[in-house]
């Protein structure tokens, strides 16, 4: 059973090893290299995090810090501080995203964060709705650490996407509209109407398998300015 028990262990230590291995960081802690933003009156790097938005100024339009890169399928992880208590206090992480064209919104996935909305994904600019939610927002509710660190696991692949918040199950997403891309920017969002601070720590990637048959943006057409 000792034997047992100390082979398992081995085990996980070598798979724990391997994963770490595939990982890469998409923030220096220093500098905002990598990243880029049409608000950069929002945006800093503010005692080794990035940073959106301050306590003492409501964000007057959805803002956005986004990856340089793009990414298909992907395992992410981050931490998140998302302080404030005037107003619609939010904020959020797209992935397979891209810039809407003129307005610096940003069209895509959004896993979602705020009260109301931890466990939620919402189709930024694109549908403009939830899409899904948690099979157990209670859960999700008990599991935040308001004012404080919240890690967050996001899982994209294929047109299956999950999440995990603190460790606990959020979102389990499978995608049946097959015109909807599968690749594209990850961003952080400070959402409009409060005045709130977005800080995020510790982001990492794997990039995993991609998959040549997923949909892209260049084939549907790149997000627009919506007229009314």
């Amino acid at each position: 059973m000792i034997r047992s028990l100390f082979s398992c262990a081995i085990t996980f230590c070598m798979i724990t090893a391997a994963h770490a291995q595939d990982t890469v960081p998409l923030f220096d802690g220093k500098t905002l290299t990598g990243w880029n933003t049409e608000e950069p009156e929002f945006w800093r790097v503010e005692d080794g995090m990035l940073t959106g938005g301050e306590l003492d100024m409501e964000v007057p339009e959805n803002t956005f810090l986004v990856t340089n890169g793009t990414f298909q399928n992907f395992e992410l992880f981050l931490k998140v501080r998302l302080l404030g208590s005037v107003g619609f206090i939010n904020s959020g992480f797209q992935i397979r995203s891209m810039p809407v064209d003129g307005n610096g919104e940003m069209s895509g996935y959004q896993v979602d964060a705020g009260d109301g909305w931890w466990g939620k994904l919402y189709d930024e600019s694109r549908r403009d709705k939830v899409i899904a939610e948690s099979a157990d927002m209670d859960a999700i509710d008990k599991a935040v650490k308001r004012g404080e660190w919240n890690e967050y696991q996001i899982i994209a692949e294929g047109r299956h996407i999950r999440s995990w918040i603190n460790g606990v199950p959020a979102l389990d997403y499978m995608e049946d509209d097959l015109t909807i891309p599968q690749e594209g920017h990850i961003a952080i969002q400070a959402h409009a109407g409060g005045k709130t601070k977005v800080q995020v720590k510790d982001v990492i990637i794997r990039q995993l398998k991609s998959d040549p048959d997923l949909p892209t943006w260049q084939q549907y057409g790149l997000p627009k300015i919506k007229v009314n």
